[in-house]
């Protein structure tokens, strides 16, 4: 049979974990993670206390010589991380093809075709979309590979996540002193 008139048919693994053999690792394309608004604006606003207390200690300490950091914008903020997405096509024991996507990136040389796999598995929010790829053992090679994807705090960055603790125990140490008067 001709497979560009008759393509095979793809299905989603409806199993947790699935064992089979690479057919198929697709291009990989970027996907954005969602910011939510709520947590952006709690984070900035926090942030920008421990940022106000900091001007002002740094105001009193300098005469301003020193010229003000670079910080990304709200829309670069909301925008959220991108991380890479491959579709993977494997055939199971009984000939039948899955796709599942892998998120975040993985060694070139981690998977090759007909390599012996047993992936773990978790549906996406979007039931139209393959389940996503939480764990691959490559029982060819006998490697064990977990894609990483980054997070919304890894986005918003260690300095600007310390930032707004800072900001929220100096806000907690003023309320604790006014309510002590």
């Amino acid at each position: 049979m001709d497979r560009e008139l008759f393509p095979e048919r793809v299905v989603h693994p409806r199993a947790r974990i699935v064992t089979g053999r690479v057919s198929r690792l697709n291009p990989g394309y970027a996907r954005e993670i969602k910011v939510g608004q709520p947590v952006l604006m709690a984070v900035l606003a926090a942030a920008g206390v421990a940022q106000m207390a900091a001007l002002l200690v740094k105001s009193v300490l300098q005469a301003g010589t020193g010229r003000a950091g670079t910080r990304r914008r709200w829309k670069q903020l909301r925008k959220g991380p991108e991380f890479l997405v491959t579709p993977l096509r494997m055939r199971d024991g009984d000939g039948v093809l899955h796709e599942v996507e892998i998120h975040g990136h993985l060694p070139q040389s981690a998977l090759e075709p007909a390599d012996h796999i047993q992936v773990t598995v978790r549906r996406q929010k979007d039931g139209d979309l393959p389940p996503r790829v939480e764990r691959i053992v490559n029982l060819t090679t006998g490697q064990l590979l977990t894609p990483r994807i980054p997070t919304v705090w890894s986005h918003l960055g260690p300095a600007l996540v310390l930032q707004a603790i800072l900001g929220l125990m100096l806000v907690g140490a003023v309320a604790a002193c006014t309510l002590t008067r």
